[in-house]
């Protein structure tokens, strides 16, 4: 059964001592949405015009290092597989963070995927998750997007967008804090902006930012 967070500023916290399986499963962020009637996962089609929908995080290491991980800052051959430090993240040393890829093609039933190394977790210190329309009209309410947060040996935590209005193109969905105490906060956000600045600016990030495309 999971939790669901259906407020902003709820949160729930994970003890992660309690894994059943030690430090052998990752540690899943989830993005997944829909075509509203059509069922179909991952794109929203609107008439000739289509939604590109991307997951990404900002993250803060305990060392003091941060950055961004998402379609946009790995695009144009700027990634690579999990065992090797680009721009898609590294699973297998810092920041212990990889994204699994930008699904464009709407194809991708399992939606989009940051992966966690559990082995690093005492590295890092918060992770803002978000999501934002690369392409298409902020249209949030038909997307039913949901987060799920999954740990090995604990229940599924769930962050629904609901039905949301904003003409805004880029969404906070949830913050996770990784406390010294070997466990994880997940708190509803849900906050709207222009963009990774303007997040940037809510959130106190403090990175310089400059324009991009896939």
């Amino acid at each position: 059964m999971a939790i669901i967070l259906d407020k902003t500023g709820d949160s729930h916290k994970i003890d992660l001592t309690k894994r059943s399986d030690s430090t052998t499963k990752e540690i899943v962020i989830n993005l997944n949405w829909s075509q509203g009637k059509q069922g179909f996962l991952s794109k929203l089609v609107k008439g000739d015009q289509s939604i590109d929908l991307d997951l990404g995080c900002w993250y803060e290491l305990r060392d003091g290092s941060k950055s961004c991980i998402d379609g946009l800052q790995f695009a144009h051959g700027q990634g690579g597989a999990r065992n090797r430090v680009t721009r898609q993240g590294c699973y297998t040393q810092k920041p212990w963070i990889w994204h699994s890829g930008d699904d464009r093609s709407g194809s991708a039933a399992e939606g989009e995927n940051l992966l966690i190394n559990p082995q690093g977790t005492a590295d890092i210190k918060r992770i803002v998750v978000y999501c934002f329309i690369y392409e298409g009209t902020a249209k949030w309410a038909e997307t039913n997007a949901v987060v799920t947060i999954k740990v090995p040996g604990n229940q599924e935590v769930v962050v629904e967008m609901g039905k949301q209005d904003s003409a805004q193109t880029f969404c906070a969905i949830a913050e996770i804090l990784f406390g010294t105490d070997n466990s994880m906060t997940v708190r509803k956000s849900i906050t709207f902006h222009n963009g990774h600045g303007d997040c940037d600016k809510a959130y106190n990030w403090d990175m310089q930012w400059r324009a991009g495309k896939k």
